[in-house]
């Protein structure tokens, strides 16, 4: 999956964004929280996300797929090449990798993500009750 269509589909996902970070690698993120990374430069290995402990131990048994760098005790795998998946599994799995990471946000944001965007405007706060002046005694 080229980076073009990795865009498309994680920005696609509930209240995800993109963020570029460590000088050439673009992020995924819900909640400012990571669930995909890619390098935008030549690198060892070309998408990294995480999967639940099943898939992780499943993943990295087949090849071009080995425990991500620096995040492999978090369960997170990463391709070494960009056919290492067929796109239709690749995509379950990011999107499994978006639920994962939303589901340990704090429930306010988790609830924020699922209501429509017209309603995610803030309740107007309650006015504080005018204080009266003191009567002069």
């Amino acid at each position: 999956m080229d980076v073009d269509r990795l865009r498309e589909l994680c920005l696609s996902f509930p209240g995800a964004t993109e963020q570029i970070q460590w000088g050439n690698d673009l992020l995924f993120k819900v909640g400012g929280k990571m669930f995909a990374a890619t390098p935008l430069e030549p690198a060892p290995v070309c998408l990294s996300f995480k999967a639940s402990p099943e898939k992780f131990a499943e993943l990295t048994e087949r090849l071009n797929i080995i425990p991500a760098p620096y995040l492999a005790r978090a369960q997170w795998v990463a391709l070494q090449t960009r056919d290492a998946l067929p796109r239709d599994e690749l995509a379950g799995l990011l999107r499994e990798s978006y639920e994962m990471v939303a589901a340990k946000l704090p429930k306010r944001i988790r609830e924020s993500l699922s209501s429509p965007k017209s309603s995610s405007r803030k309740p107007a706060r309650k006015q504080p009750a005018k204080k009266r002046p003191r009567s002069g005694r």
